[in-house]
């Protein structure tokens, strides 16, 4: 806590500094450990705190994206890309917000950190736009020789697991977490662990929006520690590992193959998100469903 001078007494104020917590089935639980961890900007000057969260923590995660699934993954591509549309509509509601936390995490100036976080709101609205128009450009009918209709349909993985970039605070975590559930998947992310004030204010954003419990949860604390136990965990069907520690990756991948997980590498270099979209990131945790029927005579 900082001393500040209260207006018309000589006594000194405590601040109230915030203890961000964890985020799972909408709710904003304590870590299971108890545990908690200083959160400070780039000149190492103290933020906040936030929740440590454990091996337990990743079970309860995955527990409220499994329930979550079935009715996000059942509403219709319209209702998805409506509640996101919302969620972008309260992003720019907290833009001056966001702005000052980039500032802060990252160290840019006002001009970079605003630039950050406009880019951030329109690549949300970019992924909101595509929910109704995925079943179109990756889907086919396909040409058959019989008397039958054949159609090829995206469908969603599931729970995705998601280990966000460790740099970009803001514009990297929602350029991994926006394309996962717009394809109609749950989230278990983790966020970088010196960086995430941002993420802990999306979750404040998602909870008070449209989106559905268990639709997208929050974890911050070590990615080292928690990496492991959402690779081997049976109940999560993809992994992306965008911010994964390159000393493990290799481990991951091991350990999301003996249950089949869809795994996404981390690249070489954290990319430059920046960069215009394209659809792998839409494309990484869908399946595609054949159906074959008959034609009526």
């Amino acid at each position: 806590m900082s001393n500040r001078l209260v207006p018309g007494t000589a006594a000194p104020r405590l601040s109230v500094n915030k203890t961000y917590k964890l985020y799972i089935g909408g709710a904003f639980p304590r870590s299971e450990s108890g545990r908690v961890y200083e959160i400070t900007d780039s000149k190492g000057a103290f933020l906040a705190n936030a929740a440590h969260a454990s091996r337990k923590d990743v079970r309860d995660a995955v527990v409220a994206a499994r329930k979550g699934f079935a009715g996000w993954s059942s509403a219709t591509a319209y209702n998805r890309g409506q509640v996101l549309y919302r969620v972008a509509e309260m992003l720019e509601g907290r833009r001056e917000q966001f702005i000052a936390e980039v500032m802060a995490q990252e160290g840019v100036q006002l001009k970079r950190a605003t630039t950050l976080v406009e880019q951030t709101i329109d690549r949300w609205v970019w992924y909101a736009g595509w929910t109704d128009k995925i079943a179109t450009v990756l889907g086919a009918s396909n040409p058959v020789a019989g008397p039958y209709f054949s159609f090829t349909v995206p469908e969603p993985s599931g729970v995705v697991g998601i280990l966000a970039p460790q740099d970009s605070s803001l514009l990297g975590l929602v350029s991994v977490l926006a394309p996962v559930i717009a394809t109609g998947n749950t989230a278990v992310l983790v966020t970088s662990r010196a960086r995430p004030l941002s993420a802990m204010t999306l979750a404040e954003v998602l909870a008070t929006s449209d989106l559905p419990a268990g639709v997208v949860n929050i974890l911050t604390g070590s990615p080292v520690e928690l990496s492991p136990w959402l690779a081997s965990h049976a109940d999560v069907n993809g992994l992306d590992l965008t911010g994964a520690p390159e000393i493990l990756q290799p481990e991951l991948e091991r350990s999301a193959a003996n249950t089949v997980k869809r795994v996404l590498r981390a690249p070489a270099s954290e990319p430059d998100w920046t960069r215009r979209p394209d659809l792998r990131r839409l494309r990484a945790f869908i399946e595609h469903k054949t159906v074959w029927h008959p034609v009526g005579v």
